[in-house]
């Protein structure tokens, strides 16, 4: 087939435009030349000066959950508690008997007048039926009290937090663990649920001119939705896949190593987080506020872990203190690996993490963009700098300071510099 009559920019530095190309199967095979022509009866389409780009690769997507979000209520964009209940009380009429009302994108940060969520409020639109609703950035879990009643009072994890009111009892807001251990345990999509989905997601990505995949749902069993779109003809996206850190030891047993599959899906590496996010105030900060997932030595243990089965390692690290702590778990391991590169890693006090930046002088860093879940009116400008001579760039943006009121472990994040960051070890071609 040969593209012709329009602007085609290849990202090629030697050819970054040309008006034709030719593809041959599932290849590029060029600009048009003599070669070209010669094909046997190719295909021609006149582009009438349209653009043609590259596919897009989304490095950093939890596809099936956002797949499944698209049946779900969404609360992106609501501006109060009440604008929020009325999108919620209109979605009850489409729950099946018996069933869980879903939804996700809630920021109680950006309603007016300032409300947290609760299971009261919850409980005025919803009734008996049992709702889960997650926070735009998937580290916050909303809950009525007929969801809460499910768990029997065994909500308390390592790493979470379970928001209380003044005597004690749940305010129907989980954190971080907290909140993935009762969704994991009780609002779990079945893995029907999550391929009928992710098939009718594909489309929608491919449409949208998105051709590859960094899938962060590792921990969903997301790896089997892919194989079965796969195995359907179904699945018209490349996939690097993330496997979740505590499946290190089944993946070295098995000889499984990073970039492992097909031409469609492969192990990419392994993930693991330090701390919460921004939009629901758990980001590990120098303060001593924040919720830690996942200890510096912990970090540590991981990556050599990784390093010896074939994995990288990608990491979420969000506030000043999780930041720090990451840089020192691979400046501890560093022996083990080199070059290290960076990507998306974000930091709100560059000149305070331990150590100098040039102990990492071979990173690669990506530019950053604004936090998602910053509230809209505040957020900062990103703060940049390039980095050159292969000195490394430190990528970071500030943010107010909001202390939560809530936290059982008497620590709310206070502030924090982004919402999603990773760092990653050799061998990833992604953030995580």
């Amino acid at each position: 087939m040969i593209l012709e009559n329009g602007v085609v920019r290849t990202m090629e530095p030697t050819l970054p435009v040309t008006r034709a190309l030719a593809i041959a199967g599932d290849r590029i095979a060029g600009g048009i030349g003599t070669h070209e022509t010669a094909l046997a009866s190719p295909d021609r389409v006149d582009l009438a000066g349209r653009c043609v780009l590259p596919g897009f690769n989304d490095s950093h997507v939890h596809f099936p959950t956002w797949a499944l979000a698209q049946r779900q209520v969404r609360l992106e964009g609501t501006t109060s508690l009440d604008d929020a209940l009325q999108r919620i009380a209109a979605a009850t009429k489409d729950v099946q008997p018996g069933g869980w009302l879903r939804g996700m994108g809630w920021r109680s940060g950006e309603w007016s007048p300032p409300t947290e969520p609760t299971k009261e409020a919850l409980d005025r639109v919803t009734g008996d039926m049992p709702a889960a609703l997650m926070a735009r950035d998937y580290h916050s879990l909303w809950l009525n009290s007929a969801a809460l009643a499910r768990a029997n009072g065994d909500l308390e994890v390592d790493g979470g937090v379970v928001v209380r009111d003044g005597r004690g009892e749940p305010t129907g807001v989980l954190r971080e663990e907290c909140a993935w251990h009762f969704r994991d345990t009780h609002v779990r999509p079945t893995d029907d649920e999550m391929v009928d989905a992710s098939r009718e997601g594909v489309g929608i990505a491919i449409a949208r001119g998105v051709t590859a995949v960094h899938d962060k749902d590792g921990w969903l069993g997301a790896l089997g939705v892919w194989q079965r779109l796969r195995d359907e003809g179904q699945l018209n996206l490349r996939v690097w896949q993330s496997i979740p850190a505590e499946q290190v030891d089944e993946l070295a047993d098995l000889r499984i190593r990073s970039g492992f599959g097909d031409d469609l899906v492969r192990i990419g590496y392994l993930k693991t987080f330090m701390d919460g996010t921004l939009g629901s105030q758990t980001a590990r900060m120098l303060d001593g506020t924040g919720v830690e997932i996942t200890s510096r030595e912990q970090l540590a243990e991981i990556i050599r872990r990784g390093l010896q089965a074939g994995l990288p390692v990608a990491v979420h690290a969000i506030g000043d203190l999780a930041n720090r702590e990451a840089l020192d778990a691979f400046e501890e391991t560093r022996p083990e690996w080199q070059p290290l590169r960076f990507s998306h890693r974000r930091i709100s006090r560059a000149s305070r993490s331990s150590g100098s930046p040039r102990r990492f002088s071979s990173a690669t860093l990506l530019p950053t963009a604004t936090s998602p879940t910053a509230s809209g009116g505040r957020r900062q400008a990103v703060h940049t700098r390039i980095a050159r001579s292969g000195t490394p760039a430190l990528f970071w943006r500030t943010a107010p300071t909001r202390r939560s009121r809530s936290s059982t472990r008497g620590r709310g994040s206070a502030q924090a510099c982004c919402e999603r960051s990773t760092t990653a070890v050799p061998g990833t071609p992604s953030s995580g």
